[in-house]
């Protein structure tokens, strides 16, 4: 059995407390919420915090309201089953809602919330493993080791950003505000994220993500679709997140695509938008686009399934997804 490491854990009632708390522990610290993602790291050894910050006992991250001017705020310790169920979020934001209900499964959307899924660490078939799994291999870069098993002449890690809800965030151009110890900033959900697969997020170590806003979706219109093994419990190893809004005609007015799980970020396909704008979403402008969006696409041996195959797919669920929204 995988125990987890000897830590103190503290329970904080503000998030002024929580981000103090985490300022002082440095690196010896670690914000928890659902601990979906981080106590089965701390059991295999790839986190190993000494103070854990639990966040749960914070009313503002359970806060899920919307605003005057129609904005949805979702706090960042809303959990993914309250998500899935509030009528509000069903009603004006159903991508949001069948996002979070394709995650993991009911027992863990229990638990895992909002903002753990949007920080969900990097995974790799070399890294998510026990530390005696690792041990046997000199480790990997992202942890322990100096060598990408994946791509063992490159100089960086390659493990794979796998969170369903960053995708969806990004298309439908949601917005996230950090607290530290300088006080709240608010930056675009693109913004959090970088292509790398260690240093994976623009939050510094002591900022707390606090809450998400997300606008109103005003008779645009937003899908996602998901590849996975099993239809239940699996990480994506393919998200497609799509939003469009549309002219008196029917014609693309605006649109953004956003792929997940084939890199170290959610990668929008600018690409395949230019191909969209302008266009009513025919079978044949719906091909083009789903071919231009697989460009960027570069899937690795880093998650399940043969590298060719997960390519393939990349056209198949775009044009899919890009059928939902008419």
């Amino acid at each position: 059995m995988l125990r987890l490491p000897p830590h103190e854990t503290s329970f904080p009632s503000s998030v002024a407390e929580a981000v103090a708390l985490r300022t002082r522990a440095g690196g010896a610290g670690a914000y928890v919420a659902g601990g979906t993602d981080l106590y089965p790291n701390m059991k295999r050894r790839q986190q190993v915090p000494q103070r854990v910050i639990d966040l749960r006992r914070i009313p503002e991250l359970t806060r899920l309201e919307i605003r005057e001017d129609g904005t949805l705020v979702i706090g960042a310790g809303v959990t993914l089953t309250r998500l899935i169920r509030e009528p509000r979020v069903r009603a004006g934001w159903p991508v949001l809602a069948h996002a979070a209900a394709e995650i993991s499964t009911p027992l863990l959307q229990n638990m895992g919330t909002v903002g753990g899924n949007l920080l969900l660490d990097t995974r790799c078939n070399y890294y998510d493993q026990n530390y005696e799994w690792r041990k046997a291999i000199h480790f990997c870069m992202k942890k322990d080791g100096d060598i990408c098993w994946v791509a063992p002449s490159s100089p960086r890690c390659w493990a794979v950003q796998s969170s369903d809800l960053a995708p969806v965030m990004v298309a439908i151009g949601a917005s996230v505000v950090l607290a530290g110890p300088e006080g709240e900033r608010s930056i675009p959900a693109e913004a959090l994220y970088r292509d790398d697969g260690i240093d994976y997020l623009t939050k510094q170590p002591e900022e707390l993500l606090v809450r998400v806003e997300v606008p109103a979706l005003a008779g645009a219109r937003a899908s996602y679709r998901k590849l996975r093994r099993r239809g239940a419990f699996d990480f994506p190893v393919l998200g497609v997140a799509a939003w469009a809004r549309f002219d008196a005609q029917g014609k693309v007015a605006e649109t953004r695509l956003v792929l997940g799980a084939v890199g170290s970020y959610p990668k929008a396909s600018p690409e395949a938008v230019a191909l969209l704008i302008g266009q009513t979403l025919s079978d044949d402008i719906i091909d083009k686009a789903a071919v231009a969006a697989a460009r960027p696409a570069k899937p690795l041996d880093n998650t399940d399934f043969t590298i060719g195959w997960r390519k393939d797919m990349v056209p198949v669920f775009v044009r899919r997804a890009l059928e939902d929204l008419r």
